[in-house]
């Protein structure tokens, strides 16, 4: 096995398993702090990181305002929703919704991106996607009740911020280093955090803080965010776009095992179907992307 493949099946391992230590954290520790204690201790390494390697920092009041504005959408409203929603739902069904994120960026970016136009089949994509969302919600709403109605609903909002993050990104911030963006945007992004859970959940201190938390939180900020964010950049160097997007087709199924077997979580027939809709239309996009940059290459 040669070394891009390995790193790709590890990629695959950390971000299905870090569905699985989210769920784990947000049952101990208040949801919107347990976030933003995350990604202050990721923005610390990362930044220690930017430091070290005498990576250049932005210099303009644009490069600070959109680490600012995509900080904002990709960790404070993104991850704020997704820990707050997963405290509501299974760490599987959470992760299945979470891959709505490029459904959503073929809309965002025929508005925002000229060379990312939409087509006949990239709105079929779309509606593939979104059936698989209605179907999942239908059935949380008539089966599950509206708290985990709520959480869901509130996966997919974070998952919207987040795919107008990235459309943001690749318009205006392509030209940063990737350490400095990440570190940038979760410098942002986990202050408004830890502000709303102080004023919402109360003092972090005074919380308790038992093993199986503090694990759940380190290995989330340091293996799910830093490690894992270091191998997708040395990836994406290496390989196809296109093969690095087919993680958030292997991810889902393994946040899925994991919640069934480590978590003791219920797989129903509609969490199937429905994510079987989302993850076809996140293929077929794939699948037309590739082609596409076949036929430009």
């Amino acid at each position: 096995m040669n070394r891009k493949m390995l790193v790709w099946i590890l990629l695959c391992l950390i971000w299905g398993s870090t569905w699985m230590f989210i769920k784990i954290g947000v049952s101990l520790i208040p949801p919107i702090t347990f976030a933003g204690i995350r990604f202050l201790i990721a923005s610390v390494v990362l930044a220690s990181l930017v430091f070290i390697r005498k990576l250049s920092l932005p210099r303009t009041r644009a490069d600070w305002t959109l680490l600012l504005t995509t900080g904002i959408l990709s960790f404070t409203l993104n991850y704020g929703l997704l820990f707050w929603g997963e405290a509501r739902t299974t760490s599987g069904l959470a992760a299945i919704l979470q891959t709505i994120i490029p459904v959503f960026g073929l809309l965002l970016a025929h508005y925002a991106l000229p060379n990312e136009p939409m087509t006949w089949a990239k709105v079929g994509d779309v509606l593939l996607g979104i059936a698989g969302v209605v179907i999942i919600f239908v059935t949380q709403l008539h089966g599950e009740g509206p708290a985990a109605l709520a959480g869901g609903a509130a996966i997919v909002v974070g998952a919207f911020c987040v795919a107008w993050s990235n459309v943001i990104i690749k318009a205006r911030g392509t030209h940063m280093h990737p350490a400095v963006l990440a570190a940038g945007q979760m410098g942002f992004g986990f202050v408004p955090l830890l502000i709303a859970g102080w004023a919402i959940e109360g003092n972090p201190f005074a919380f308790h803080w038992t093993g199986a938390a503090a694990a759940a939180l380190f290995y989330l900020a340091l293996v799910g965010s830093c490690c894992a964010f270091l191998l997708f950049y040395w990836l994406l160097r290496r390989v196809e776009v296109t093969k690095t997007m087919l993680i958030s087709l292997v991810t889902p199924a393994i946040a899925v095992l994991l919640g069934l077997w480590w978590l003791h979580e219920e797989i129903t027939w509609y969490i199937v179907a429905g994510g079987i809709c989302i993850m076809a239309g996140i293929l077929l996009t794939i699948r037309s992307r590739k082609r596409v940059m076949h036929t430009v290459g």
